[in-house]
């Protein structure tokens, strides 16, 4: 709920936006945002990444102005769509500060636990034990690029062969076969959805 909140105060409505590149790999999406993050004047916007989802799917986030430049050179990189997404604020962006700042004073006051199960930050898509680590991961989490594909592919090398999304929505196990067709994935969002999945495993 304080994560929530601070991220949609952090920025003013109307100043930040994102958009979404489909047929654009990482490097491709790097290349775009750096080229849209200068404005007309000299001046240098924020304008970067926010989500790699795999299957040629990443997410830019930073001003709208500078969005609005991506969306409109995403062409000439070789992107095959950019579209502005409908969302409240550039989630995952260096705009996102004010909100790490209150992420990080919440936090201070919660004493840290090591985690019960084994645990994948999206922010360094790697293993993490260790819940001082945790908290401060999950600081930068609310400014640093969501590295999903990345995260997926680490799940598989521990030898995860189906990923549960739990949760409203499908959007999760929509990006699976598309990052490796070997993984299969399935949504939860129900009691009974949940009864349904225990009988297949």
């Amino acid at each position: 709920k304080t994560r929530g909140r601070a991220m949609q105060e952090a920025v003013p409505v109307g100043k930040g936006a994102m958009c979404a590149l489909l047929g654009a790999e990482l490097p491709q999406a790097q290349e775009l945002a750096k080229a849209a993050a200068p404005t007309p004047e000299g001046e240098t916007e924020v304008c970067t990444p926010a989500n790699d989802n795999g299957g040629g799917q990443v997410v830019l986030s930073g001003h709208a102005t500078a969005i609005d430049r991506a969306i409109k050179l995403a062409p000439e990189k070789g992107i095959r769509r950019a579209m502005k997404l409908n969302v409240s604020a550039p989630f995952h962006c260096a705009l996102m500060q004010p909100a790490a700042d209150v992420m990080a004073e919440a936090l201070g006051k919660t004493p840290p636990r090591n985690p019960a199960v084994p645990l994948i930050a999206n922010v360094t898509a790697a293993h993490v034990s260790d819940g001082a680590t945790i908290k401060q991961l999950l600081v930068e989490q609310v400014t640093a690029m969501v590295r999903w594909r990345e995260c997926v592919l680490a799940m598989k090398a521990t030898g995860c062969d189906t990923l549960v999304e739990i949760g409203a929505g499908k959007v999760l196990t929509g990006l699976t076969p598309r990052i490796d067709k070997e993984l299969a994935g399935t949504a939860v969002g129900t009691p009974a959805d949940v009864e349904a999945l225990i009988k297949t495993l």
